[in-house]
């Protein structure tokens, strides 16, 4: 297949560019690839005429949106609308990767790919936005939502809590914002599974299980020798932040599984993988 990864650079970016290997990439990021701006992305697209356009990048720092949401939506929403509009005038389907903040975390219960969407912050709006341009322009899409992604040597909530576990020695961590943690490697065998199905629709690829942030922290930091440190429970409402998260945001694995047998291990075995 003829791909075309956006963001290569990122944590997924740099997974997704080692699992294709083997197909024929076109790898886009910053500074010579710009999804802001038409006259640098469409040309590009253009020309590589690909099979199907793996869109990752993104601004995902979620209080830095907030703090600056044009540029959130700049980036997130336009960025996106330009990713579609070039796969459409190529002829390309597109995979656009979407996240759990769609929601606002009032269900109760993990969320399908089939509830409706609600989201609470800028960085939420700017990624449902996303999502409507790539239904509304794409000639064929996938839209796959993940949560809470991690990867090796990716900035994330593991390397974050495991730096100040080792500064501090002792953290406070939420308790009441749950999901499902994704993890990137696991994530990239799924999405060369999919996009080489034509089984296009919306799709929730996480890793297995639900644990809240207290519970990830817990699980993780003895396998990253800091087992000793202390971990306090907290309310969200007890650590000020500039972002609003939807509190319970698991998303379940519904279609790709039943549908074309996709699924991807459990958190454990992701978080046991990342420290081997």
């Amino acid at each position: 297949m003829r791909i075309a990864i956006t963001g290569c650079k990122g944590q997924l970016g740099q997974c997704l560019c080692r699992q294709l290997a083997g197909h024929e990439l076109l790898s886009m990021d910053l500074p010579n690839y710009d999804i802001t701006r038409v006259e640098s992305i469409e040309p590009a697209i253009l020309g590589f005429r690909p099979d199907v356009v793996v869109h990752t990048a993104a601004y995902t720092n979620v209080d830095a949106c907030e703090r600056e949401p044009d540029l959130a939506f700049r980036v997130n929403a336009l960025g996106t609308q330009n990713v579609a509009v070039a796969c459409h005038k190529a002829g390309a389907a597109l995979c656009h990767i979407s996240t759990n903040e769609v929601f606002d975390g009032r269900k109760g219960a993990p969320y399908l790919e089939y509830d409706q969407r609600h989201p609470l912050s800028a960085y939420a709006h700017s990624k449902y936005y996303a999502e409507r341009a790539v239904e509304l322009l794409a000639p064929r899409f996938y839209i796959v939502r993940i949560a809470w992604l991690f990867a090796p040597a990716g900035n994330n909530f593991v390397s974050k809590i495991v730096s100040l576990a080792q500064e501090r020695g002792r953290l406070s961590i939420v308790t009441d914002e749950v999901s499902s943690p994704t993890y990137a490697p696991h994530l990239a065998q799924a999405l060369e599974r999919l996009v080489q199905t034509e089984h296009y629709g919306i799709y929730h690829l996480t890793n297995e299980g639900i644990c809240s942030r207290y519970e990830f922290a817990s699980y993780f930091l003895p396998l990253a020798g800091l087992g000793h440190v202390v971990l306090d429970p907290i309310t969200s409402d007890q650590f000020k932040r500039a972002s609003t998260p939807p509190l319970y945001c698991p998303i379940r694995n519904f279609a790709a599984a039943h549908a074309l047998g996709i699924t991807l291990p459990h958190w454990h075995e992701a978080v046991q993988e990342y420290f081997a």
